[in-house]
């Protein structure tokens, strides 16, 4: 059915639900709302399905062949949004194909699968059902297929012979992936500070990314791999076969230019069936001005121009500062000031005035030298 990984484990409080809560105390679910709003059912499988006696964890790789370094103008998106749908249909299906079949044995009377929906700490069970452990990244890792894979479950009703639980952690003394992470998101060890993390910034977050994490973002316009990248386990991992997944052209990488020119429903038309319609179109018109603004390039002028006069105005405060970065460069600092300055004059949302005054004053027109002597 396309599954790569497959064990099973009793229906328990998970061992790790004490380090959930304390990750939540410490508010670093950011505006994940959600995980807060539910965290007393995760205490428990049964606050998924009633009656629930094991949990069968699958594993399914989505591992692309890697891709070329973006040129000036392109952005990087996960390679687990690469394919040509989304993964929750594609997961989604196979579960009913799978329940279905369980159905027929008549083994089952009750059954419910999910793919990261649900109030369930899907990697404590994945690791009670011996598929991996936790890496110091918090990703689950599998000596088999590395971290490059989506979870999933089925909830049963009925109780199963069960695989022996991932003791050893074999990460070691490797610390890779804490010093890869170019906005410093692991306080420690196998603790994450989402509010911090890349993915979370262009995914999760629906309002102004923090202007001191925009220089690290980098060249990411939707999710990071950077702590998956230098993990010695994906080294060997295998590539997936699975058509799903192969990457589309026009995700690896993205030309961000035309983003701009991309109305609500041609985005739609666009992006409806991949992972990047979660962040929708203010989400990635806003990271994609973050980058172009990183890049400093004098081509991206007359696509951030759009951005300012979008109808967002999260795109068009980040379009602000871009060009205001973009105005570094000597050569497009009249212009880009300029494009700051009539859109001021019209400009009616006070936090995106704010954002074209800053532009305008870290921006300061350079002053014009005379000649010296100097050869």
């Amino acid at each position: 059915m396309g599954f790569d990984l497959v064990a099973a484990c009793p229906a328990v409080t998970p061992q790790g639900l004490s380090h959930f809560q304390q990750w939540l105390d410490a508010g670093y679910h950011g505006e994940m709302r959600y995980l807060a709003d539910r965290r007393d059912a995760y205490q428990h499988p049964g606050h998924v399905m009633a009656g629930v006696k094991s949990i069968v964890v699958l594993a399914t790789n989505y591992r692309s062949s890697s891709s070329d370094e973006p040129a000036t103008g392109q952005g990087r998106v996960s390679c687990y949004a690469w394919g040509t749908q989304d993964y929750h249909d594609v997961i989604h299906d196979r579960l009913k194909q799978l329940k279905n079949f369980l159905h027929d044995q008549q083994s089952v009377s009750n059954i419910r699968g999910v793919v990261d929906t649900a109030p369930l700490l899907e990697r404590e069970f994945a690791r009670l059902a011996g598929i991996g452990w936790q890496g110091k990244n918090t990703m689950l890792i599998s000596k088999q297929v590395g971290s490059y894979f989506f979870l999933s479950c089925l909830l049963l009703d009925v109780e199963l012979e069960y695989d022996a639980p991932q003791e050893t952690d074999h990460c070691g003394s490797c610390t890779a992936c804490l010093e890869a992470c170019p906005t410093k998101a692991f306080p420690k060890p196998h603790v994450l500070d989402a509010t911090k993390c890349i993915s979370y910034l262009t995914i999760e977050l629906r309002d102004e990314i923090p202007v001191d994490l925009r220089p690290p973002l980098g060249n990411w316009l939707f999710g990071c791999d950077i702590c998956q990248d230098v993990c010695p386990w994906n080294r060997h991992a295998p590539i997936s076969d699975q058509p799903p997944f192969a990457p589309r052209e026009d995700l690896n990488p993205v030309d961000l230019g035309c983003l701009f020119d991309l109305d609500e429903q041609a985005f739609r038309n666009r992006f409806r069936k991949t992972p990047l319609w979660r962040a929708k179109r203010r989400g990635i018109l806003r990271n994609a001005a973050v980058i172009l603004g990183n890049q400093q390039n004098v081509a991206a002028i007359d696509a951030l121009a759009k951005g300012l006069h979008d109808d967002e105005p999260l795109v068009r405060s980040t379009s602000a500062w871009a060009l205001g970065q973009v105005a570094n460069n000597t050569q497009a600092n009249s212009e880009c000031r300029q494009q700051l300055t009539n859109r001021l004059s019209i400009e009616h949302d006070d936090q995106v005035r704010t954002a074209i005054r800053t532009a305008l004053e870290q921006s300061v027109a350079p002053h014009e030298t005379t000649s010296s002597g100097m050869g």
